[in-house]
């Protein structure tokens, strides 16, 4: 297919097709003439894909192309859908204050005491550090006591995911599932979670937030 119906199958614009082969999110297409190529339909899913993670999975152009760099690699061991899964998490900088101290603190418990095996240098943990330091700075003491309740609910949650994710047939595959289910569901996650509590707040007031 040309660019024209590239962009009409995927629902992306031609300028953001090539800004996006140009960041190296998505391949060229096969030359048939100077200014003419022909693409094909591994361009239209990877296409999608590349828009979704940054689109609804909310990744920078520069994290949704070290994903796709590592699923283009031969996935050969399972330490490298890790890796897949560590790319999908923003580093940040952060400051190393009390309130950074106490929550690290508090991380490592939790960790702990699930017997969670985590690397030290998961972004993820360093994220969750610095939301709770932030939490600490705001002196919104009272949200560490639903700390206990959350690692449950997200432990029986990632105990679903890997369990469905393992079941599939190769690595490449098992590949594709980290790095849509993690960037994707992060925002299914949420959604679900706002919808639930205005549900607990409708059930416990009554009516409607747009009432």
């Amino acid at each position: 297919m040309r660019i024209a119906e590239l962009s009409r199958r995927s629902g992306v614009p031609i300028p953001t097709i090539k800004y996006y082969m140009r960041e190296g999110l998505l391949p060229p297409g096969e030359r048939t003439s100077p200014n003419q190529a022909q693409y094909e339909e591994t361009h239209l899913r990877r296409l999608k894909l590349a828009r979704a993670l940054v689109e609804v999975g909310g990744l920078s152009i520069a994290a949704a192309r070290d994903v796709l760099t590592l699923m283009d690699s031969q996935m050969n061991s399972l330490s490298a859908l890790g890796k897949a899964q560590y790319a999908l998490t923003t580093r940040r900088d952060h400051v190393e204050d009390e309130a950074w101290t106490e929550a690290s603190r508090q991380v490592d418990e939790l960790i702990a005491k699930r017997e969670w095996r985590v690397g030290p240098r998961n972004p993820a943990r360093l994220s969750l550090t610095e939301a709770l330091a932030t939490m600490h700075r705001l002196r919104q003491d009272d949200y560490f006591a639903l700390l206990g309740e959350y690692a449950e609910t997200v432990g029986h949650l990632a105990e679903l995911e890997i369990t469905a994710i393992m079941g599939r047939p190769d690595l490449d595959s098992m590949a594709e599932a980290v790095v849509i289910w993690t960037a994707i569901g992060d925002a299914v996650v949420s959604s679900l979670r706002r919808i639930a509590q205005e549900a607990e707040t409708a059930r416990r007031f009554g009516g409607y937030v747009d009432d």
